[in-house]
């Protein structure tokens, strides 16, 4: 009896978001206008081998504006910043170009709004992100940090009649509207955001990798530690059923006992994740003999952001 054939489900969408997209170019497109070097403010997005090409291309990557020499050009990651940020920027005289997401935009505007209108925010997100850290600093009187469901227990609120949820973009799904249930059982008047603040990328990656992972006695997903929408994934494709997952960075991570016995693995990768890593996956899968690839699809992704206004300007100017 012949064995039965070794094969890849491909997840898509997969990889790189119109957010990401923008804000890599961004460095790019800086870069080739002004020269190197460029500053960039924390990780421009959370992956490794974006960072470390960057660098070669002289990115110069700081975790506070105050590293940045005085006049200096700088830009903002596509996590976002807060107001405090900016206003030391201007301070210390930098050129700053702002690379932030326009769905991270999308959330700032709604915590400064209900913070205006007398709201109490309870944002639910992980202590320490960027993202979070630069959202509840357009209103940090008002902002209380839910960092899962246990978070959601310790909370206070004054008054439970104006209280509204907000979310990091990056999170699961799942575990943000577990989180919300628990909130709402605390303060049945919790109002939600106009729309859904969980990013439109990262919603689509998780519902791929739940279609694939039951049929698939491994998942791999392509992303650093530090990307929040990678290690959820992993984390999904557990929970829908795969036997095992496992983040990467690279394709020479991948551990040959990984595959022992393994005749069907799920790939997929983190919104920050360029295309070029999943395909050294796949050469590395193949040689193992998984050269069957299907691609699984769950929705067609078109979205795409403007690059930000002096980027535009200048390219223009440059190529009149």
């Amino acid at each position: 009896m012949s064995s039965p054939r070794k094969r890849v489900l491909l997840a898509k969408p997969r990889g790189y978001c119109a957010g990401v997209d923008r804000a890599v170019i961004t460095v790019e497109k800086a870069l080739e206008l002004y020269g190197a070097p460029v500053y960039v403010r924390k990780q421009i997005v959370h992956n490794k081998h974006v960072v470390e090409t960057l660098e070669k291309r002289g990115a110069i990557f700081v975790d506070e504006t105050s590293e940045v020499p005085e006049g200096a050009m700088v830009v903002f990651s596509a996590h976002g910043v807060s107001p405090a940020v900016h206003a030391e920027a201007q301070a210390r005289n930098l050129t700053t170009i702002d690379a932030t997401c326009p769905l991270v935009t999308k959330v700032h505007k709604e915590a400064k709004r209900f913070a205006d209108d007398g709201y109490q925010i309870l944002l639910i997100g992980h202590e320490g992100h960027e993202e979070v850290e630069g959202t509840a600093g357009e209103a940090p009187e008002a902002t209380q940090l839910v960092d899962g469901v246990a978070g959601a227990d310790a909370v206070n609120v004054v008054d439970e009649s104006k209280v509204v949820w907000l979310s990091q973009t990056t999170l699961s799904v799942d575990e943000t509207m577990e989180t919300v249930d628990r909130l709402r059982q605390r303060f049945p008047n919790l109002e939600a955001p106009p729309s859904d603040d969980i990013c439109y990328a990262t919603q689509n990656r998780q519902v791929a990798v739940k279609q694939l992972a039951p049929d698939c006695e491994l998942v791999l997903v392509v992303g650093s530690t530090n990307s929040s929408n990678s290690v959820r994934l992993v984390e999904v494709a557990k929970e829908a059923g795969a036997d095992d997952a496992r983040l990467i960075d690279y394709a020479h991570q991948i551990e040959d006992s990984w595959l022992d016995g393994v005749t069907t693995v799920g790939l997929t990768s983190g919104a920050s994740v360029p295309e070029i890593l999943v395909a050294e996956v796949l050469d590395r899968l193949a040689r193992h003999g998984f050269d069957l690839v299907e691609e699984v699809t769950t929705a067609d992704e078109r979205l795409t952001f403007s690059l930000p206004q002096q980027i535009k300007r200048d390219l223009r100017a440059a190529q009149a």
